[in-house]
């Protein structure tokens, strides 16, 4: 008789992926505000390669496991997204690069496509809850006000404080997974889908 395969258990990997998420963007809003001196933000270097991108990117990896493409595409996605922020600002640190005049209308183009990225996955976030649909609110807000920041300074310091928002919610959602997951019901409510 044929041995009867059985199925192979994987846990939430969206906990991760949010905390990993959550952490990284308050760290670095904590900077794009004001909040903490300027001085210090190149600890969101290592922080964004270690946590943010490669937590997200497994959990992403581990979203294709369970079929979840909304997870899959945004953990992977942002995970790729804090590999980028830290190997552009590791380049031009170690003097590898250099964008030269162009470097605002270079920062502000690639930061609106991730909020045009960020916009239509926070469309579909309709479909997941309300805790979700507010991180993908918030983000795709903080990518264009991040845009338009560097330009406009005050503006910067507005998506640091909506940055610091949607960081805070992400780490909310990642906590309500774990606890309600460990207590095997609704402790943190993350609200239903809103459609």
């Amino acid at each position: 008789m044929a041995k009867k395969e059985e199925k192979e258990a994987i846990a939430n990997p969206a906990s991760l992926g949010l905390a990993a998420f959550g952490l990284t963007t308050v760290v670095l809003s904590l900077f794009n505000a004001d909040i903490l001196p300027v001085a210090g933000a190149a600890v969101v270097v290592p922080l964004a390669m270690a946590y943010g991108g490669t937590g997200q990117f497994l959990a992403g990896m581990w979203e294709f496991k369970k079929g979840n493409t909304f997870g899959a595409t945004a953990f992977s996605s942002f995970g790729t997204f804090w590999w980028f922020y830290a190997l552009l600002n590791w380049s031009i640190g170690a003097g590898l690069i250099s964008l030269g005049e162009y470097a605002s209308v270079a920062l502000a183009a690639a930061l609106a496509a991730w909020g045009l990225f960020t916009f239509y996955m926070w469309i579909a976030s309709f479909k997941i809850n309300h805790a979700v649909w507010a991180v993908f609110l918030t983000l795709w807000i903080t990518f264009f006000l991040l845009s338009a920041g560097e330009f406009y300074p005050i503006i910067k310091l507005a998506g640091g404080y909506i940055g610091l928002l949607c960081g805070l919610i992400a780490l909310y959602t990642s906590a309500a997974i774990v606890i309600n997951e460990t207590f095997g019901k609704t402790v943190v409510p993350v609200g239903k889908p809103l459609l």
